[in-house]
């Protein structure tokens, strides 16, 4: 598992890499053997001053590789740019079973012509510029994570913990997976498909505007009330279209949009941390049945709720934690 680094990478697109396949070594077997790649195999000045030691040199790497993993950060255009670094990840995936970028990673993968007639995923917050600079790639700052093929585009910083979760679910199982969850005690383990930004999250950047915070702050509170866009412009005190136009200019959503989202990512919040029924679940978010909450799911998560559950509850728990550890190999 080859994780490529460059100066001004961020550290935690590494970290949550690295740190999360160690993890899973008390289980994994084979276990995972792990190299930081530079260039040069020099060491690498993160973005946060940290510096970080290359173990392998990028041009000196050769396959058959399992997995080549590029790092986002505020360095990517920079690497993006430069041929010869380019070069070589387009040399080793080449060799790769499987190829995946984090964050702004996705510009290196795509400068190397990996990503052309693809989707791809990148953070939200740069999606826009580098899709202008690479317009043969279609980038979508919606989703945690893209799988097409064996190539996998993750978005910004955390979601490569999410990546990385993936990756062991399909090397060793679900079972592994949820316990290296439990045991770097992340809230979830998310689905690609699942949003980037939580709504309430998006809500909350956009406070500056009272209207719009009034209605997002209301809508939190009262899930299960009225929340029909004329009753939510009647609170505010201004006309359904206008309510309209400043959620499109705020939040990019109409406010019918909004709740609905919103009702959808608690519903999933419950199902994931509660055993509560599936239809007490659809009550307390505000979904007139079972069925309406199932549709609006699929069309968010792309499942039904009772399998979403099955597979993202936090009340899950393996056998025994951890397991026989099993010693890693050499370095």
């Amino acid at each position: 598992m080859v994780v490529v680094g460059y100066d001004r990478a961020q550290l935690l697109d590494i970290a949550c890499v690295t740190s999360t396949l160690n993890e899973a070594n008390w289980g994994a077997a084979p276990p995972y053997r792990v190299l930081l790649a530079t260039p040069g195999g020099r060491a690498i000045t993160c973005t946060d001053g940290m510096t970080l030691h290359g173990q392998e040199a990028l041009e000196r790497l050769k396959g058959p590789l399992d997995t080549l993993i590029v790092s986002g950060g505020l360095g990517y255009h920079e690497a993006a740019a430069d041929p010869r670094f380019v070069g070589h990840v387009r040399r080793l995936a080449k060799e790769s079973r499987r190829v995946a970028s984090v964050c702004t990673g996705s510009a290196v993968l795509a400068a190397a012509g990996l990503l052309d007639g693809r989707r791809a995923a990148t953070h939200w917050m740069w999606a826009d510029k580098i899709a202008a600079r690479y317009p043969k790639v279609t980038f979508d700052p919606g989703p945690i994570y893209i799988r097409e093929g064996n190539i996998t585009t993750s978005a910004g910083v955390t979601s490569a913990l999410d990546l990385t979760l993936s990756f062991i679910q399909d090397d060793h199982g679900p079972e592994l997976a949820r316990g290296v969850a439990q045991l770097v005690v992340t809230y979830l383990q998310r689905p690609g498909d699942q949003a980037q930004m939580s709504m309430f999250v998006a809500a909350a950047a956009h406070r500056e505007h009272g209207a719009v915070q009034q209605i997002t702050d209301h809508v939190a509170r009262n899930l299960d009330g009225d929340l029909s866009t004329a009753a939510l412009a009647r609170l505010a005190g201004v006309s359904e279209r206008h309510l309209t136009r400043l959620f499109l200019q705020h939040l990019a959503h109409t406010p019918g949009r909004y709740v609905r989202q919103a009702r959808t990512e608690a519903a999933a919040h419950l199902l994931a941390t509660t055993t509560h029924p599936i239809a007490s679940v659809a009550r307390r978010c505000g979904f007139r049945s079972p069925e309406t909450l199932r549709k609006a799911f699929v069309d968010q998560y792309g499942t039904a709720p009772s399998r979403y559950r099955a597979t993202h509850s936090t009340r899950q728990r393996t056998k025994v934690w951890p397991p026989t550890l099993i010693v890693p190999g050499g370095p």
